[in-house]
């Protein structure tokens, strides 16, 4: 943890995260696929320094606390989840909140493939950081032919919304 730690004083980025709320329909939009692309990538640091330090979660059944506790619990996320690659669409947006829909698709070290699909309530500060995240999950067996989701959504595709099935 002391080296999450020391990894993410390092990183030295400005401590706002534009768009800022009060969100309209365009910046609400420009948040979402900000955090899809960063969640892409599957860098911990890099995804932690978009919440505020004593950031608050909830994903599945897991509660976490601070940018300290969200690097390692990304870390054993894609560890476990292969292969990961993501989509998320807005749902919904009012003040400094957004609702988010998302699917992504990874492997387990087995081999099967998942889709797993979510709703999101993101709630932020007033310099864009995310300060609270709850992340409701479900995962669904898929073949790899059944797969829709592979890599990072190309530019001309932003903006599409993701099927519910």
């Amino acid at each position: 943890m002391e080296n999450d730690r020391s990894q993410l004083e390092e990183a030295a980025v400005p401590e706002d995260r534009p768009p800022y709320p009060p969100f309209t329909r365009e910046t609400a939009l420009r948040k979402v696929q900000a955090a899809e692309d960063a969640w892409n990538t599957r860098d911990p640091q890099r995804v932690a320094l978009a919440y505020t330090p004593d950031s608050t979660w909830r994903n599945r059944d897991t509660f976490v606390n601070g940018r300290e506790e969200i690097v390692p619990f990304l870390k054993r996320k894609w560890e476990r989840e292969l292969d990961y690659a993501l989509r998320k669409s807005l749902w919904g947006f009012s003040g400094n909140r957004i609702a988010v829909r998302f699917q992504y698709e990874w492997h387990d070290a087995g081999g099967q493939w998942w889709r797993s699909y979510g709703n999101e309530l993101w709630e932020f500060d007033e310099r864009g950081l995310m300060r609270r995240r709850e992340a409701s999950i479900n995962d669904v067996a898929i073949t790899e032919a059944e797969r829709r989701i592979r890599g990072p959504r190309p530019t001309s595709e932003y903006g599409i919304d993701i099927p519910i099935r």
